[in-house]
């Protein structure tokens, strides 16, 4: 049954005692108006008017015209000399509808043309809201309205009133900002009236991404408004137009979009440092790995975060993956981060002298440049406690992260200890070789007392390190006490240097054994030694005698066959002329307290 759809027209007529010879078919309105009104105001028509009564008839369609029915409305209200009222959301309609029409100069002074680009210019393009809202609606008549350069013109009228001084702005220019109010001297509330320098920023939210481009290169352009300025609005562009600042997974179908406005604010960003925040730049990082932005794009935003790590925390590099299967977090793009950091010139400037000249300028590490590199070791700790949760991930990368960051940098070793331990806890199927390695990273003479005790009852830890710990940890409460450093064997002075267990140190029956996990009964023993040795220095009075006793428990702890026979060689060892004693011997001259070929390394 073929089905047909009954066309339904809303007729306008001309009241007037004349009768009508003219139907103008504008998409689904029918206007019945004279020919004459018409042909003296518009071109056109005059050959539209020409062709039809040809073809003998009174009935002209028209249905390509821009602004459709209401603006044509509006031209033919015009041409019978009617008032019309014009606005910022129809004029630039009938502008182009009066194009189309060819109502100009030619035709008649005065014409439609001319008035409407007048009413533009003296009102429309002197307002700051008029102006946006007329740009808005520039979209749907494109491409006509860029033809004539009403976007343009726009754009310039935006970035002017952008650019002006503030002390000239009054709270009227802009619809999306409120009044502060204030106290003044007798407590009575009262509106605020200084105006931000980044009063436009929210207002210019209101716009396509297409139309936000352009204006924001016009003000660039312009040299007025500062680049902290500029990176204020693309903050508040971007937090109104990208889906929760990168932490929402983006639709596939939105993908383009999101895209498109990622790239835009990015390829729009200034390229002097810190005009935005860290945490903004890793907000866009998080969206661009979210929406597959290209390598350009992120690679951008590296080098910028890079340049400015030391403002970030923890959770803005906590980047998850797009493919949780591999890693929960994308600890890579991290590392990139890293590289830049490291690699950023922090040593020397280029200064232009007299003009001409250009000298290498040496710069001195300073306190910026020391506390950046403090800041960033504090974060990358932290970070590496947090990702050291994942059970995805490869020890390799861990070492690869902590390692980015000098151990120099770090003056407390407490927070790469934690996230050492975070990792042993989680990974314990890690092999002997694997915590060695781990382990290595750390220095245990930058442990405080609180991470020393920890240590020193952690099952997790290899063996060599309970012992580093326990050795410095001795050292220090002899050295609080006004005692010397005691004179040990060079092969525990080479172990606790990070030598593990080098082969011109320290000889042993079995070099697994150093890297073997501590058993509960060593620890115990461990923890009694250190707990006896803060005991003897808690005491309100420290004598010589104590001091000594208490270099001579450390001392027998390390010489102990109970806990460490397993561990040293019963036989001295020369290895060249930096040869060591054996720490384990078991020699029967030296129990008895018989002196040694090297006395000076005897342990009693």
């Amino acid at each position: 049954m073929l089905k047909l759809k009954a066309q339904i027209f809303i007729c306008r007529y001309v009241t007037s005692e004349l009768e009508t010879d003219v139907v103008v078919h504008v998409s689904d309105v029918k206007f019945y108006l004279h020919k004459f009104p018409l042909l003296s105001k518009s071109a056109h028509l005059q050959k539209l008017v020409s062709s039809i009564n040809e073809g003998n008839s009174d009935e002209i369609p028209i249905h390509d015209i821009p602004g459709g029915s209401s603006a044509f409305e509006i031209c033919a209200k015009f041409c019978y000399g009617m008032t019309v009222t014009l606005n910022a959301y129809n004029v630039i309609a009938v502008r182009c509808a009066a194009e189309y029409l060819e109502m100009n100069e030619i035709i008649e002074k005065g014409n439609l043309i001319y008035k409407v680009d007048v009413f533009l210019n003296s009102s429309i393009f002197r307002s700051w809201k008029d102006s946006i809202i007329v740009l808005q609606t520039t979209k749907s008549l494109l491409p006509l309205s860029e033809e004539l350069k009403l976007i343009s013109h726009c754009i310039d009228a935006i970035a002017s009133r952008a650019s002006i001084d503030v002390s000239k702005v009054d709270w009227s220019y802009t619809y999306n900002r409120k009044k502060i109010p204030e106290e003044n001297e007798n407590g009575n509330l009262i509106m605020n009236r200084t105006v931000p320098t980044d009063w436009w920023v929210e207002d210019l939210c209101e716009l396509d991404i297409d139309f936000y481009k352009r204006v924001i290169v016009a003000i660039k352009n312009k040299g007025i408004v500062s680049n902290e300025v500029i990176g204020e609005a693309l903050k508040a562009y971007a937090y109104k137009k990208l889906p929760g600042s990168g932490k929402t997974v983006i639709q596939h179908n939105e993908f383009l979009k999101f895209r498109s406005i990622l790239d835009t604010v990015v390829w729009l960003l200034p390229v002097e440092k810190r005009t935005v925040s860290c945490s903004f730049l890793l907000k866009l990082l998080k969206a661009a790995i979210s929406a597959d932005s290209g390598e350009t794009v992120k690679m951008e935003l590296v080098k910028r975060i890079g340049q400015q790590l030391e403002e970030a925390s923890v959770d803005d590099l906590l980047i998850r993956a797009r493919d949780a299967d591999v890693m929960v977090y994308d600890v890579d793009i991290v590392r990139k981060i890293l590289e830049r950091f490291t690699t950023k010139d922090l040593d020397g400037e280029i200064e232009i002298e007299n003009g001409s000249e250009i000298q290498e300028i040496s710069r001195k590490p300073g306190i910026l440049s020391e506390a950046s590199k403090l800041m960033v070791a504090k974060l990358v700790d932290g970070y590496l406690g947090e990702i050291a949760r994942d059970t995805k991930l490869p020890l390799s990368l861990f070492i690869a992260i902590a390692e980015m960051v000098s151990g120099s940098s770090r003056p407390s070793h407490d927070g790469l200890y934690r996230a050492i331990d975070t990792y042993l806890k989680e990974h314990p199927g890690i092999n002997k070789s694997e915590r060695k390695k781990i382990c290595k990273l750390m220095d245990t003479k930058k442990l405080s007392a609180e991470a020393c005790m920890h240590a020193v009852q952690n099952e997790r830890l290899p063996l060599r390190v309970v012992v580093q710990v326990l050795f410095f940890e001795q050292v220090r409460a002899a050295a609080s006490s006004g005692s010397s450093t005691p004179d040990l064997p060079r092969a525990i002075k080479d172990l606790n240097s990070n030598s593990y267990g080098s082969s011109r140190s320290v000889t042993t029956n079995n070099e697994e054994d150093w890297d073997a996990v501590a058993s509960s009964e060593e620890l115990r023993a461990l923890r009694g030694e250190l707990a006896a040795l803060r005991l003897g220095n808690g005491g309100e009075s420290r004598t010589h005698n104590t001091d000594k006793a208490a270099i001579g428990k450390m001392k027998g702890l390390i010489m102990s066959r109970k806990i460490f026979s397993k561990i040293w060689s019963s036989k001295a060892e020369n290895s060249g002329s930096d040869s060591s004693e054996s720490l384990g011997s078991t020699n029967n001259d030296e129990a008895k307290g018989t002196p040694t070929r090297r006395g000076r390394h005897s342990v009693s």
